[in-house]
């Protein structure tokens, strides 16, 4: 990694495109300590360390520290992710959409416009719900029209900057911008969180005691790096053989290829979802004061992941079963609206491909269908592991991070893909210098 990047500065253009997201970062991390005008933040700072489990910490480590310090940026780029989720599932249940979607580069940019509008929209309402649900609580410094105003448009608007800024880095930067954004966000929030596992496991302790705590620690975060890594690569290829056919006096066809299936199809979407969706009750009552009945807080006492995997509340890890179930659930509910078998093995028949020992057509989807949910399952249990990892620690160790599980898979995802673009800007440059020779 660092030869590829010390061989991208050498090349004028790909360390323009360096230099140009490193800036943009620097802005990202100079807006997040901005204050939204009218907001206490020592008194939001207060209300913030009394929030149930991770419901508020989640938040404020994709936004990093954005939400906690309670900034213009405090929604962060979370409105665009969401309409970008929304957006997909739209393209597969509107067919006019999924149409745009086939319409090259022209209907990408369509989708692109129509996401842009709805990330605004959803800032709206949610900056709307914050200054409404904030200034009953207490955490505004006057609660009146005009404060409720100021904060919904510092919010909104620094949710669309961000956005903007994620296009830029796409378009005149390295990688993909908002992954960039988000995955700048977790990082910053790492040194806090490293620290306070040295003060807890560490400091204080007696030599052999803190040394073997430190590569025990080390040697955790390394294992769930390593199975990311191999979570996010792991692909099974499906060879793929083309028939001859023959025209005048070409031939053509006759090669072989393969379909890659990815071992994590879904990526980090199935956590994300499954936390979102576990998270919702207790956001809610957190942020509007619910006067709930006992059904409610007990539910929520389930549903808080802080009382996950507890000796002395083990009753409230059945929340941590639910939330198993929802990962898998979700990984193979989105692999199946993004991946069509039937589709793909209609395309190689009419291609003149297939799968060998397989008959083409509804045979060969069947085929797909059957491997691909193996992979699935696999890439579930993997993902599965990784995101109840960080919840066993803090239940039976009390070690509260933010780049654990869902956090660590985009970190590592997000670097490596940013690496194999730089790659393959290096690659094209060496081809143009090749063809100017």
């Amino acid at each position: 990694m660092l030869t590829t990047l010390k061989n991208a500065f050498k090349i004028k253009d790909i360390r323009k495109r360096l230099w140009f997201t490193f800036l943009m970062l620097v802005v990202i991390r100079l807006g997040s300590q901005l204050p939204v005008p009218g907001v206490d933040r020592t008194f939001f700072a207060s209300w913030f360390a009394q929030q149930m489990g991770d419901a508020s910490g989640f938040v404020d480590a994709i936004t990093g520290g954005s939400f906690l310090q309670m900034s213009v940026f405090a929604l962060n780029i979370t409105p665009y992710i969401t309409s970008s989720i929304i957006m997909q599932l739209l393209t597969i249940a509107i067919p006019k959409l999924e149409e745009m979607q086939k319409d090259g580069e022209e209907g990408r940019k369509k989708i692109a416009s129509i996401t842009r509008y709805v990330t605004v929209a959803l800032a709206l309402i949610e900056s709307t719900a914050m200054a409404i649900g904030f200034g009953r609580s207490g955490l505004l410094e006057s609660f009146n029209v005009l404060n409720v105003l100021t904060v919904i448009v510092a919010l909104t608007a620094g949710s669309a900057f961000l956005m903007w800024v994620g296009e830029q880095i796409t378009e005149h930067g390295v990688g993909n911008g908002i992954s960039i954004v988000l995955t700048i966000n977790i990082i910053s929030r790492m040194p806090s969180d490293i620290k306070s596992l040295f003060d807890q496991f560490i400091s204080g302790k007696a030599i052999a005691v803190g040394v073997l705590n430190a590569c025990i620690i080390l040697a955790i975060i390394l294992g769930m790096i390593i199975l990311v890594i191999i979570l996010n690569d792991g692909i099974r290829k499906i060879p793929v053989q083309y028939a001859k056919k023959i025209q005048g006096n070409r031939t053509y066809g006759g090669q072989s290829s393969n379909i890659p299936l990815k071992v994590n199809t879904a990526g980090v979407i199935p956590i994300i979802f499954a936390s979102s969706l576990l998270q919702m009750p207790l956001i809610v009552t957190s942020t509007f004061r619910i006067n709930a009945n006992n059904f409610w807080i007990e539910l929520c006492k389930y549903l808080n992941s802080g009382n996950w995997v507890k000796l002395a509340t083990p009753q409230y890890t059945i929340g941590l079963v639910i939330y198993v179930v929802l990962v898998i659930f979700f990984a193979y509910f989105y692999t199946s609206i993004t991946f069509n078998p039937l589709e793909i093995a209609d395309n190689m028949k009419k291609q003149g491909g297939f799968i060998p020992g397989i008959r083409p057509g509804r045979p060969t989807s069947e085929y797909l269908t059957k491997i691909l949910n193996y992979i699935i399952f696999i890439g579930a249990v993997g993902l599965t592991i990784i995101g109840i990892l960080p919840y066993v620690f803090n239940g039976l160790f009390n070690a509260s991070v933010s780049f654990g599980g869902t956090s660590l898979i985009i970190i590592v995802s997000v670097i490596l893909e940013t690496i194999k673009q730089i790659e393959s800007l290096m690659l094209v440059r060496n081809y143009k210098g090749f063809l100017n020779d």
